[in-house]
């Protein structure tokens, strides 16, 4: 009787390269932790700021995430194991953190000229974009000017050239009201500017993001707790 030896499996030669990572794959795994971490701005320096932005109470945590790195790497078990307390909490932090990653700020998270945590912001009329010769002159009536508010330099309280202008970009989340007015929440009014010239200043619970409030127990208990209160108003309309 002849005995025949099993062969090793082996893959074909066809299938190596699908086996092998890319260069560009390795480059890419190699640089996703960079590239997840978002530059500070001005507005939030630091990650102690980051925290007081968002609320819920979430700055008292600032020495469990002491540097900029910690608070974009650091995962939801990590954040638990330092005692972010409770899921909600950190999953609320998570969320702001993606949020920022993108570039999608609260107030103030698109300035650039701050100072000590304080951003000045004045309401000026522009000229249309792209305007320019006949099409500028016939801007400077008030049906063609646009009134924005924009990001000055701190202590600017006097007139911007018109120049500097046209490269200043509107502050989101910030108005023009009546005459010349800056609205919007945060704002403090610069004392003899008649509201043209006013301070955001960085502080606690500015970002955060109010907790809905439950009605009849929340969307898993309402009809439970609808249908019990159906019930006791029956029994009560028997007696």
């Amino acid at each position: 009787m002849k005995l025949h030896t099993a062969k090793p499996l082996t893959q074909p030669s066809s299938f190596l390269p699908f086996l092998r990572p890319s260069p560009r794959l390795h480059r890419h795994l190699s640089s996703t932790t960079t590239a997840q971490i978002p530059p500070p701005t001005p507005f939030v320096p630091d990650s102690k700021t980051f925290l007081s932005l968002i609320g819920r109470n979430l700055s008292a945590h600032a020495a469990k995430i002491p540097t900029w790195t910690a608070l974009f790497t650091l995962s939801s078990e990590q954040l638990r194991k330092l005692g972010v307390e409770p899921a909600r909490t950190r999953r609320y932090l998570l969320w702001w953190r993606e949020r920022f990653r993108k570039g999608d700020y609260g107030i103030g998270g698109d300035m650039k000229e701050v100072r000590g945590s304080v951003a000045t912001v004045r309401a000026v009329e522009v000229v249309p974009a792209g305007a320019a010769g006949p099409a500028a002159a016939a801007a400077t009536t008030t049906t063609r000017r646009r009134k924005i508010v924009v990001n000055v330099p701190v202590g600017a309280e006097e007139e911007v050239d018109e120049v500097r202008l046209r490269g200043l970009e509107p502050v989101k989340g910030l108005k023009v009201l009546g005459a010349g007015t800056v609205a919007g929440p945060f704002v403090e009014p610069v004392k003899g500017t008649g509201g043209s010239v006013a301070a955001v200043r960085a502080q606690e619970g500015m970002w955060e993001q109010r907790r809905g409030v439950k009605i009849d127990g929340g969307e898993r208990r309402k009809v439970m707790v609808r249908r019990k209160r159906k019930l006791e108003e029956m029994k009560k309309a028997r007696v």
